[in-house]
């Protein structure tokens, strides 16, 4: 039960018992976040809550942009809090609070930084129905922005009951028809390895079993598994194969040409596709966990649809080195040759994180001044990709140069480049310095344009929309890369629950990723993933939007009114578009909110002129894999809120 502090209030000469109700004993299921988690009695980072070296025993740590929309039903009498920025960020966040009551600004802080004291809130709420407490990006971005809502609490009339409003729920709905039992060739229609290192690629293939797969003009070194369609060897020579690849089962038969790229940094071609550990395990990441994520992608099904990489974000490491300097895994992974070993079995591939820093962002050893032995460590183990996280450098980054930010990656490409063994190389510095604009340079297969992703519509949102100005840089070999998929269960620790996305919102996350020719990393439990999730994650339609051998980032062509439209050029030809309805996308700190619990869509006119299709076109949805039909100038769509209709265009000849 809720600490009640009860008081007398008097109203003419009728005495009210009053009570105190704590936010942090409140529930707080539908506060959105904009990274991380919200937590109670503690910052976003668990510490205990600190505003200008002050500590607070009671309140809520979030992280702008957050937002909290309580049903006051008109019987409030004041709310009480002191605000201010968490003082686990130091020098970095620009945030700022508001009390807003039934569409009106009922108090504002002013931007704060970690140098501004904490500010006292006390706001008269009598009569307020619908009340929300927001905390916004302070104008710039969401970075660092840890917010404290510290000794927050509510004075309100002793019958009361505050619930926490919420958006309307929306029921799990499948667009996507099963595959069939007969042989669809999925994934990719290129692959790529470097000359005389090992080459492993699995070639995706849904329908009945048991299946015979062949392929026909190997470059010398390769062999196929006919019942895996696994492809492996060593080629030698410098070039490009186009193999035949044919798969037949009792039900039917399938053709496709794939083409082999055997040359110097000829990796990921098309983006990666796999899981990582971080969103889901975080910290409480162990070597039967991975495994056990390994197992469900193949039991699931997945690797038939392209999923491949295995990957293990940070705490794997242990705290010291051997003698010699080698890393060593903890007590967690008492033997990673032998994961990474059962991993390939299965026709999968395997990952691994460290820093180009002296320590990972959770405190582990990273890999400065022992990058050379680092990569040797993982071709011994059989690692197949690194994710490298600044994290630790920025203890010894030599200054703010952009040649500074560059050289710790310049120095693990040319490690990578003395092993005998092929790892995709992964940057992950949070988009500093325009890294879109250098990755490449500096020897990178895909990098990070952006801060972490929290599983809310604020932080996709404001993630994935805001890509555009990356688009010029992405293609084969260099992917830009707005963080990881929040589906599923996902909790970045040991308590999971499923994510905060309605499915719309999933919905839109898959689309926008594949538009944006996005690494499709899956963050969530594996074991835990129910029939909407993994239809939502194996639609080979909608994937092949993302592998498109193009490698052309889609662009925003429409922005109006709520609504978006994002265009992705396609090698045959065809235009993929994502038509979105995000709702009002605005600073105003009023618009921010559904006041009204509303769950509406959107009727949408899209002109075809404006996509750049002049003549006769068709138009297929690729969620539900049927033609929507043929058209002339303009078609129109019915748009969830928050959701997407994503289309194939096609001209017509």
């Amino acid at each position: 039960m809720a600490a009640i502090a009860a008081v007398l209030l008097v109203t003419g000469c009728t005495p009210q018992l009053a009570k105190t109700v704590w936010l942090d004993e409140m529930d707080l299921s539908s506060m959105e976040t904009g990274w991380g988690s919200n937590h109670v009695k503690k910052s976003v980072d668990r510490n205990p809550l600190t505003i200008n070296g002050v500590v607070f025993e009671r309140g809520v740590g979030t992280h702008a942009i957050s937002k909290y929309l309580v049903d006051l039903k008109g019987k409030g009498r004041r709310f009480i809090a002191s605000v201010g920025v968490d003082d686990e960020v130091t020098g970095k966040a620009s945030l700022e609070f508001f009390v807003l009551g039934d569409r009106k600004i009922l108090w504002q802080s002013g931007v704060m930084t970690d140098t501004t004291a904490a500010l006292p809130v006390d706001v008269n709420i009598r009569g307020i129905q619908k009340l929300a407490l927001l905390v916004t990006d302070g104008g710039d971005n969401i970075n660092y922005d840890h917010a404290d809502w510290a000794d927050a609490r509510f004075e309100i009339r002793g019958d009361t009951i505050l619930p926490a409003l919420s958006a309307p729920a929306t029921d799990s709905y499948i667009l996507t028809p099963p595959p069939g039992d007969a042989p669809r060739i999925n994934g990719p229609s290129v692959t790529g390895a470097t000359p005389g290192r090992p080459f492993m690629y699995k070639v995706p293939i849904t329908g009945k079993r048991p299946m015979t797969i062949i392929a026909a003009n190997l470059p010398a070194g390769l062999s196929m598994d006919t019942t895996t369609g696994l492809i492996t060897g060593k080629v030698k020579q410098e070039g490009e194969y186009t193999i035949d690849i044919r798969a037949r089962n009792e039900a039917g038969e399938a053709a496709r040409s794939l083409k082999i790229v055997i040359g110097t940094h000829k990796l990921a071609l098309t983006p990666p596709m796999g899981w990582n550990s971080w969103n889901n395990w975080a910290c409480a990441v162990d070597q039967d966990k991975v495994k056990a994520a390994a197992d469900a992608m193949v039991s699931n099904g997945l690797i038939e649809h392209g999923w491949s990489y295995i990957n293990i974000d940070d705490c794997w490491q242990a705290r010291g080195r051997t003698k010699e300097g080698e890393l060593l895994p903890n007590e967690k992974f008492p033997d990673i040759k032998g994961l990474a070993d059962h991993v390939h079995s299965l026709g999968l591939k395997i990952g691994i994180y460290s820093s180009p820093g002296p320590t990972t962002c959770a405190g582990y050893p990273g890999s400065y001044r022992y990058e050379l032995l680092d990569a040797r460590t993982w071709a011994k183990w059989g690692i197949d990709y690194v994710k490298y996280d600044w994290c630790g450098y920025s203890r010894v980054v030599e200054d703010n140069s952009l040649e500074a930010y560059k050289k710790p990656y310049l120095v693990m490409r040319e490690a990578l480049d003395r092993i005998d063994r092929d790892i995709v190389y992964s940057l992950c510095q949070y988009g500093m310095k325009d890294v879109s604009t250098w990755g490449a340079e500096v020897g990178g297969d895909l990098w990070r344009t952006t801060g972490d992703i929290g599983d809310s519509w604020n932080s996709l949102s404001s993630i994935g929309f805001a890509q555009d100005k990356n688009s010029p840089y992405a293609g084969p070999s260099a992917w830009n890369d707005p963080d990881m998929l929040v589906l599923g269960y996902v909790g970045w620790g040991a308590n999971l629950s499923p994510t905060r996305l309605t499915p719309d919102e999933q919905y839109s996350h898959i689309s926008l990723w594949s538009l944006l020719a996005a690494p499709l990393l899956l963050g969530c439990d594996m074991e835990r993933l129910d029939n909407f999730t993994l239809n939502l994650i194996t639609n080979d339609e909608v994937i092949a939007v993302n592998q498109d051998v193009l490698g052309k980032q889609a662009v925003p062509v429409v922005r109006e009114d709520g609504v978006e439209i994002w265009v992705k050029e396609l090698e045959d030809g065809s235009t993929a578009a994502g038509i979105f309805y995000l709702g009002n996308r605005t600073n105003d700190p009023v618009a921010m909110f559904n006041w009204d619990n509303e769950n509406t869509s959107r009727k949408v006119t899209v002109d075809l002129t404006s996509l750049g299709f002049t003549g006769e076109c068709t138009v297929r949805d690729l969620w539900r894999q049927k033609m929507v039909g043929t058209f002339t100038g303009s078609f129109d769509t019915e748009v969830p809120f928050h959701g997407v209709v994503l289309v194939k265009i096609t001209p017509r000849e």
